[in-house]
């Protein structure tokens, strides 16, 4: 190690005053640190009743500890005189730091042996219970997928039984709706049937009236013809009469009374006829209504 401090502080390009005093400066830290790192391999703690080597590797680490500071504040102090001498201080101070803080590290480790132990099982056991946890989480997953599962087949099966209850009660109104629509239809079917006899009869008995109307129109027709004429062959008469001298006045008179008794004659048989028909047209069948109420001639 000592030849490896000489060839940095050569190859520096310092001069010779100047690299002896740094060889002498840091000559004592190579020394040490080559006597730490063949006493600390001789430590070695695998047991947790092994206080002594703990604390001597304690007391090596603070050693070291204070020589690493001590290293560091003489590189700090030497680095100051020039950049060429900070270069190959910094140099021989990297060096020297390699040496010494594997070896520090090493004795650390053997130093806080329990401590490690302890953060070992503590991460083990953290490792389980995280692992552990890690387990329960996946397999409430995996239980509440299947529970998930078994609602989702469950709403299905519900759902489609639901869909098959709704065609069914669709299927049962569609089948009522034609049922009431079949009922409407027929009481449509009956009312047109009755609306048609209802216009039938009643066309049957406008026209039994009109026949009847007509007939006894001719017939009145008929006897005012009759009457007419009489009433034409009596005034006639009167006429011929009026020619007739005074002498022939009683025979007027005698003709008047038998025009005028011929008269009544007439007007008798035409009320007389006027009853008859009367008396036919009440002989006749009448037919009433089922709607109006009235009655028809049938």
């Amino acid at each position: 190690m000592s030849n490896e401090l000489q060839t940095i502080v050569q190859s520096s390009g310092l001069d010779k005053v100047k690299a002896d005093f740094i060889l002498q400066q840091f000559q004592d830290y190579f020394k040490i640190a080559g006597e730490w790192e063949v006493k600390a391999k001789t430590i070695v703690v695998t047991d947790e009743t092994q206080t002594t080597d703990m604390e001597m590797a304690r007391v090596g680490r603070l050693f070291l500890r204070k020589k690493r500071i001590s290293i560091e504040k003489a590189r700090k102090s030497l680095k100051e005189q020039s950049r060429r001498e900070g270069k190959a201080i910094d140099g021989i101070a990297n060096v020297l730091k390699a040496l010494i803080v594997p070896i520090e590290e090493y004795l650390d480790k053997q130093e806080h042996f329990v401590e490690l132990k302890k953060e070992e099982e503590e991460k083990r056991i953290r490792i389980e219970i995280e692992k552990r946890m890690e387990d329960e989480r996946i397999a409430k997953e995996k239980a509440e997928a299947e529970e998930r599962e078994r609602i989702r087949v469950e709403n299905e099966k519900l759902k489609a039984e639901a869909i098959e209850r709704e065609k069914k009660a669709e299927a049962e109104r569609k089948e009522q709706q034609a049922k009431q629509k079949a009922i409407e239809d027929a009481a449509t079917a009956r009312e047109k049937v009755l609306e048609a006899e209802k216009r039938e009869i009643a066309e049957k008995a406008q026209k039994e009236k009109e026949k009847a109307l007509k007939k006894a129109q001719e017939e009145k027709a008929k006897q005012e013809a009759i009457i007419n004429a009489e009433k034409e062959k009596a005034a006639k008469a009167k006429a011929v009469q009026d020619k007739i001298i005074a002498d022939q006045k009683a025979a007027a008179e005698k003709a008047k009374r038998d025009a005028d008794a011929r008269e009544e004659r007439l007007k008798e048989q035409a009320r007389k006829e006027t009853e008859r028909v009367k008396a036919e047209l009440a002989k006749q069948k009448q037919v009433e209504c089922p709607y109006c109420r009235k009655t028809f001639f049938a």
